[in-house]
C-alpha cells in the first residue's frame, strides 16, 4: 500500500510553514525536494570521506573514488545501460545536451546538414543547436505539435532527408506533460540511418527508463529532478558513438598522455570528464535512485497518474480554466479505462488573469507553482500565449494539496 503520509515524513521541507500557511510545493518539474537519506549520505561524504577522486593512492582518495565509481555503476542498472563505460557524469541535462551538440557536429555535421528537434523542446534543446548553427551552418528543424499538444508522427518521415544527422526529443515535455512515442520515433529514425538524442529531465523521475529497450543513441537526465542533488547529471550514450565523438572539454581526468606535440585522451567515458567531479553530488544520486528503488516505479507512477488525473477533473470545474496538452477521457465512468498521455504537469490558465499574478497570489497562500514560459518560448508562441501557471507532481504530493491548489485559484479568480 502505498503510504505517501510516510514517504513525506522523508522530506523535512514539506513540514514548514509559508507566509504562516502549510507549503504545497507543486513546482517539482522546475526541481524535487530531498529525503534525508540522500542529505546525510553527502554531509557524511564531506565529513568523513572527503578527498580527490582517482588521483590519489592514499585511503581516503580510494574510497571516494569507489563512491563515485559505485554511483556510475548504480546509474547504469536504473536506465539498463550495457556498460559502465556508457554513463558519464555532467551538471545536469543541459550540459549532457550542450556536450553531444557540440561533439556530434564537430565530428558528424557539415554546413547544412540538419538536426531535427520538436516545437515543445525546453530550450536546452533548442539552443544548444543554434549555437552550432551559428557556429557551423548546421540547419535546426522542428517537428509540429497538434493542438491539443502532441506530435503527429505521420509528418516524422517528411520532416527527415538525407541531411537529417540527429534527432533530438523530449521524452515528456516539461510544459504539456504530453509523454512522446519516443521508442516509434527512434525505430522511424534507425531505419533512415538517423541516430537519436533523448532528453530524459522529465522522464527518468516518473517512470522507469531502460535504455536498451528503448534503443536510443543518446540519453539525458538530471539528479534534481529525481531527488537527488543540483549540479550532476548524466549523459549515456552508446559505446560506439561515445568513442566516435571528439572530447567536450580539455583538463584534467580526461587525459591520456600529455606532451608540447600532442595530447591522447582517456578511455570512456573518462575522456568527456575533463576537472574533479562532483564526487559527494554523484553520491546523493545514488542514494535518491536507490530511495526511489525502494518505492518502486510502478507504485510511483500509478500514484503520481491518480494526482494527474484528480488535478485535471477539479481544474476543469472552475470557469475560466484552460488546460493545455493532452486532458484525455476525464469522465467519472470510463477515465479509468484510458490512461493518460500526460505525465505529473499540468499547465493552465483561468480566463484573462495573468500567469504571474495567479502565482504571485497562490504563493501568498502557501502554494508553490511555476509560471512564466517554463523555458519553452517557441512553445508559448505555438499556443498563442505568454505563458502559463504549471503544478507539477512527485511521489510526495497529496490529493488534499491539490484541493488546496483549487481552493486558492478560486480565492484568486474571485479578486479578478
Amino acid at each position: 500500500m502505498y503510504d505517501v503520509q510516510k514517504i513525506r515524513a522523508d522530506f523535512p521541507i514539506l513540514q514548514r510553514k509559508v507566509y504562516g500557511k502549510p507549503l504545497v510545493y507543486l513546482d517539482n518539474a522546475a526541481t524535487t525536494q530531498k529525503p534525508l537519506s540522500v542529505l546525510d549520505a553527502m554531509r557524511d561524504e564531506y565529513l568523513n570521506v572527503n578527498a580527490n577522486v582517482h588521483r590519489g593512492v592514499h585511503y581516503l582518495s580510494q574510497q571516494a573514488t569507489d563512491l563515485h565509481e559505485a554511483a556510475r555503476e548504480k546509474v547504469r542498472q536504473f536506465i539498463n545501460a550495457r556498460k559502465t563505460e556508457e554513463i558519464v557524469f555532467t551538471r545536469g541535462t543541459t550540459e549532457a545536451i550542450n556536450l553531444v551538440a557540440s561533439s556530434f557536429c564537430e565530428s558528424q555535421m557539415q554546413a547544412g546538414d540538419e538536426v531535427l528537434v520538436t516545437e515543445m523542446e525546453h530550450h536546452s534543446n533548442i539552443v544548444s543547436w543554434q549555437l552550432q548553427a551559428m557556429k557551423r551552418g548546421i540547419i535546426v528543424k522542428h517537428l509540429p505539435i497538434t493542438d491539443d499538444g502532441q506530435l503527429d508522427l505521420s509528418l516524422l518521415t517528411s520532416y527527415l532527408s538525407p541531411r537529417t544527422k540527429l534527432v533530438s526529443i523530449a521524452h515528456v515535455s516539461n510544459v504539456l506533460g504530453t509523454v512522446n512515442p519516443v521508442e516509434e520515433i527512434i525505430r522511424i529514425a534507425h531505419e533512415h540511418g538517423i541516430p537519436v538524442l533523448v532528453d530524459g529531465a522529465q522522464s527518468a523521475p516518473h517512470m522507469k527508463i531502460d535504455v536498451i529497450s528503448m534503443d536510443c543513441d543518446f540519453f539525458a537526465f538530471s539528479g534534481h529532478k529525481m531527488y537527488g542533488p543540483t549540479g550532476i547529471g548524466v549523459l549515456y550514450g552508446k559505446e560506439e558513438w561515445l568513442e566516435k565523438l571528439p572530447p567536450y572539454q580539455g583538463g584534467g581526468e580526461m587525459i591520456d598522455k600529455v606532451t608540447w606535440e600532442k595530447t591522447t585522451f582517456e578511455r570512456l567515458p573518462f575522456k568527456f570528464e575533463a576537472g574533479t567531479p562532483d564526487y559527494v553530488a554523484t553520491h546523493g544520486l545514488a542514494k535518491a535512485i536507490e530511495y526511489i528503488d525502494s518505492i518502486g516505479f510502478e507504485a510511483i507512477q500509478q500514484h503520481e497518474q491518480e494526482l494527474t488525473r484528480y488535478c485535471m477533473e477539479q481544474l476543469q470545474t472552475i470557469d475560466g480554466m484552460t488546460i493545455y496538452g493532452p486532458v484525455g477521457d476525464l469522465s467519472p465512468l470510463t477515465s479509468h479505462l484510458s490512461p493518460l498521455n500526460k505525465d505529473a504537469v499540468v499547465s493552465f490558465n483561468v480566463g484573462n488573469i495573468h500567469h504571474l499574478d495567479m502565482g504571485t497570489l497562490l504563493d501568498r497562500l502557501g502554494i508553490a507553482v511555476r509560471t512564466g514560459h517554463h523555458c519553452a518560448q517557441p512553445l508559448m508562441d505555438r499556443l498563442g500565449i505568454s505563458g502559463t501557471v504549471r503544478a507539477s507532481f512527485a511521489l510526495y504530493n497529496t490529493k488534499e494539496e491539490i484541493d488546496t491548489l483549487v481552493a486558492g485559484i478560486r480565492r484568486v479568480s474571485q479578486m479578478f
